[in-house]
């Protein structure tokens, strides 16, 4: 691993739960020796990326991520297009909407929508990253990835979050292929025990798949109508999301999305 990619590393630690960070917990976390950490950590600083902030000078994201992401954004308006598209797709379910992208190997929640219909829903807030195999979102990208993505990922540990979490890879390729022939994919408890959630993939200009859309409710809510309207939704909503991002949907999806629509 080279410096650059050392130290974009260390970046990824920083999340809404730990948004700052002392150098020795950095230096744990991150597995690289103390003085490996600190001089990556003072060329950060010195380009904006980190700053230090409080009496024990833990560091924290700095201004030049804002702007860099403020640059993507204006020229690629994801973020705007994403939360209007979740808030219409949480209003039409009466449940939680969240878009997560691929980040790396690992899917990353990029932004989520409530909806007020029921006083109790699933919560985004204290999620960072989704694995793959135990979400619909992460089912949904595998299943119109490159075969490589999915042969990487069943291939590491598969993690048992919960009793009812898949990981088995003969299991996960069954589910993978369902949802590729289905055109959404499912998971009934796989992160959270009582939590069902359906996603569909979204495609970037070259028709690779970047992320997926997901409404997620609690179990004991889930009906077949429910379950129903909420594919239709997300076919609606992943169309619009794709089409606004300059997206390109494989053949097989769209017609998987006429039918569903």
């Amino acid at each position: 691993m080279g410096t650059v990619s050392k130290a974009l590393t260390l970046l990824d630690y920083f999340s809404r739960q730990q948004p700052e960070i002392g150098l020795s917990e950095l230096t744990r976390t991150s597995g690289m020796n103390k003085a490996t950490v600190y001089r990556l950590l003072c060329e950060l600083q010195a380009g904006g990326f980190v700053e230090q902030a409080g009496s024990d000078r833990a560091y924290r994201l700095g201004p030049a991520v804002l702007r860099l992401a403020n640059v993507r954004e204006a020229t690629v308006p994801m973020r705007d297009v994403a939360e209007a598209a979740l808030r219409r797709l949480s209003d039409a379910t009466g449940e939680t909407a969240h878009i997560s992208l691929m980040q790396g190997d690992r899917m990353a929640i990029f932004a989520f929508a409530y909806s007020a219909a029921h006083g109790i829903a699933v919560r985004m807030e204290d999620v960072e990253f989704l694995p793959l195999h135990a979400s619909s979102t992460g089912l949904a990208v595998l299943a119109f990835s490159s075969a490589n993505l999915a042969a990487t990922a069943l291939s590491g540990p598969l993690p048992a979050i919960t009793p009812h979490t898949v990981t088995d890879p003969e299991r996960l390729r069954t589910l993978i292929a369902a949802a590729r022939a289905k055109g959404h994919a499912e998971s009934l408890g796989g992160i959270e025990e009582d939590v069902h959630s359906l996603a569909v993939p979204l495609f970037d200009a070259r028709g690779t798949c970047v992320g997926a859309a997901a409404v997620a409710t609690p179990a004991a809510r889930m009906t077949r109508a429910l379950q129903d309207r909420i594919v239709t939704a997300l076919h609606q909503a992943a169309q619009e999301i794709v089409a606004h991002w300059g997206g390109a949907m494989p053949d097989e999806l769209r017609k998987a999305r006429t039918d569903a629509i």
